[in-house]
């Protein structure tokens, strides 16, 4: 596992403390509001540089290891995170969204890290990339509207505005620069921004505590209780994973690689949507922020239970090559 990789965490909390402790600094405060979307963009970018969208037709090759996790990741997982969301949320709306919209989007990085801990399929992890990344894209808006238009949370201006700042635009650059730079520039710049990508997001992450500090005080008990709900959510669909994979012939290999991306989530993504989605409604970002903190040390803790369940031979024992 990369250094960077192992610290994100870390980085992340300390882009918070930062931003926080600088929060009382008027100069910065009225300044860092302004440059989030920038730094969410060239994050973005950056992911839509990685992602293979000429190996779509791989997410296809294991029919039934796909369907699963995309059965999981965008019918159940919307279902059970709105209920677990209006279970402990519900007398916060914005903290519902934030929560709805990180459970929404499927990883389409980190899961790959804790999958190769795990000892599962990295091949077939690295198949589901593109498909996870554009159903999430054109799924989130649409579960945004179907569950929070009722009640005049949604303003479809500023949600298709959105979609057209952080996700449309970095997106076209993305495949532009693919298109005109040959193989030796391409890798290049793809390497530049993957390398970068924990950077650009820690300074969003700066500027949205940085800009909300007060916000962030007033609201911590509502902020906090997203952790319930979200440990409750790991906990279940890990069990889900186990007992599906059994149940329906999953090697080892699958079930691991099946339950690293149907945990990890993909904050980054929803919270550039966030932002520029629900303007002047901050909690919902800080929301999106807080899950990693605890997302990422669930996930580790998961790997080493599957290797566990490897090892103790409790399941997939007639399936694994020992």
């Amino acid at each position: 596992m990369d250094l960077v990789e192992k610290l994100e965490p870390v980085i992340l909390i300390f882009a918070i403390v930062i931003g926080l402790l600088l929060s009382r600094i008027s100069f910065l405060t009225d300044n860092t509001g302004n440059l989030i979307t920038l730094f969410l963009c060239l994050m973005l970018y950056g992911l839509f540089l990685e992602v293979p969208l000429k190996n779509l037709k791989e997410s296809f090759k294991n029919i039934k290891f796909t369907f699963t996790s995309l059965i999981i990741n965008f019918i159940w997982t919307p279902l059970f995170g709105y209920f677990l969301g209006n279970l402990f949320l519900n007398g916060n709306i914005d903290i519902l969204i934030g929560f709805f919209m990180l459970i929404l989007t499927p990883c389409t990085d980190w899961y790959l890290v804790f999958t190769k801990i795990a000892k599962g399929d990295l091949n077939l992890s690295l198949s589901l990339l593109p498909i996870n990344l554009i159903l999430q894209i054109v799924l989130l808006p649409i579960y945004l509207i179907i569950f929070f238009s009722s009640n005049n949370s949604m303003n479809f201006i500023d949600l298709g505005y959105s979609l057209l700042i952080v996700i449309v635009i970095p997106f076209i650059l993305a495949q532009i620069t693919k298109l005109i730079l040959n193989d030796d520039l391409n890798e290049k710049v793809t390497s530049f921004f993957t390398d970068y990508q924990i950077i650009f997001l820690a300074l969003a992450v700066f500027a949205i505590f940085n800009s909300n500090g007060g916000l962030l005080f007033e609201n911590l008990d509502s902020v906090l209780t997203i952790f319930v709900p979200l440990i409750i959510f790991f906990a279940v669909n890990m069990i889900i994973d186990l007992l599906l994979s059994e149940k329906i012939n999953f090697t080892y290999e699958e079930y691991a690689s099946l339950t690293m991306t149907t945990l990890a989530r993909n904050s980054p993504l929803a919270l550039a949507i966030a932002i520029n989605s629900f303007p002047g409604r901050e909690l919902i970002a800080i929301a999106l922020v807080i899950g990693p903190l605890i997302e990422l040390p669930v996930l580790y803790l998961v790997s080493r239970f599957a290797l566990y369940i490897k090892k103790s031979g409790l399941f997939f024992t007639c399936r694994i090559n020992w």
